[in-house]
């Protein structure tokens, strides 16, 4: 939809709201633009307001998956007004439950940042993201996926 410059661009802002997460191992920043380059909504992977967010938290690895919201996910409740034909800039490919959202919620566009050194050697198969199924319901939704 955008150059690859704009799109660079949006990136980079992804990654700078990225390092609000207070999550230790894992930051993840999405943004959300208009077809006039219009930043809509902002959204970093944490808990949801009111929670405690301690560090004690964070490290207890099963209690954190319970707990946090996906940069995704907040980006898409944070809007105020109708995604339809938007694009997401997001620093990690979508997991399957954020991918839900971004259909339904009519996100057209999702550009992911390439994927992190530390996801190198992931298992496709069996990774609690669940990316294939991410790539299947984007691809059948008609939400074009742009892998910088």
């Amino acid at each position: 939809m955008f150059s690859d410059k704009w799109n660079s661009r949006f990136l980079d802002m992804a990654d700078i709201v990225s390092s609000w997460s207070k999550d230790p191992s894992t930051k993840v920043g999405a943004v959300i633009v208009d077809d006039r380059k219009r930043i809509i909504s902002v959204g970093y992977n944490g808990f949801p307001r009111g929670v405690d967010d301690s560090t004690e938290r964070y490290d207890d690895r099963p209690l954190k998956y319970s707990l946090v919201s996906h940069a995704e996910r907040n980006a898409l409740d944070n809007a105020d007004v109708p995604l339809k034909d938007t694009t997401m800039f997001v620093t990690l490919l979508p997991c399957s439950d954020c991918a839900k959202g971004i259909i339904q919620r009519g996100v057209k566009t999702i550009v992911v940042a390439p994927l992190p050194e530390k996801f190198s050697n992931y298992d496709w198969d069996t990774d609690i993201y669940k990316w294939k199924i991410t790539h299947l319901m984007f691809e059948e939704a008609g939400v074009e996926l742009i892998q910088q």
